[in-house]
């Protein structure tokens, strides 16, 4: 991993439409031009859950280039080269995953999904926001590693250690 290069990064879920969506928007913006961030699912929902496209909103994001979509989409041969794919769910972690190009580096960040909370619209709010603060640590860190200091080996255990940040008390 060297160079000036822009890196492609994947989030994947299985919906599409909370956890991964939150990723891409905050990569998009936390990568500042170094990366560029994409996600899909293997059944995706077809729309943005309503309350990750308010907070998002809130939280001054764009929602303009943002879609739920099928990880086909970057499974073809004209699909951009990923360097990187995240699972955010676990559902998507234990599926077989298409081939992607470019032979990324893959790690699982898990993340409690907001669209099954139940209780009051406040509680499930909550939910979207502290699903999005656990991304946001996990991808503030990784935009700060060391990339082109890095070998290949290193590299993983960083990814995979990005994992155990920013946990829920009930999964810490």
């Amino acid at each position: 991993m060297t160079g000036d290069r822009i890196f492609n990064v994947l989030f994947l879920c299985k919906g599409n439409s909370a956890r991964s969506i939150m990723a891409e928007a905050i990569l998009n913006r936390a990568g500042a031009g170094r990366f560029k961030a994409f996600s899909a699912g293997s059944t995706p929902r077809g729309e943005i859950h309503p309350y990750a496209a308010d907070f998002l909103k809130y939280q001054n994001y764009a929602l303009g280039d943002l879609r739920s979509k099928s990880w086909d989409e970057y499974a073809g041969p004209d699909a951009p080269a990923m360097d990187f794919v995240f699972t955010v769910c676990e559902d998507t972690a234990r599926e077989d995953c298409p081939v992607w190009q470019g032979q990324p580096m893959t790690a699982h960040w898990g993340v409690p999904d907001p669209v099954t909370v139940e209780g009051t619209e406040a509680e499930k709010r909550f939910a979207f926001a502290d699903a999005f603060r656990m991304l946001n640590t996990r991808i503030e860190i990784f935009v700060n590693l060391p990339l082109q200091g890095l070998d290949k080996l290193a590299l993983q255990k960083r990814l995979d250690e990005i994992a155990s940040t920013a946990k829920t008390p009930e999964n810490a």
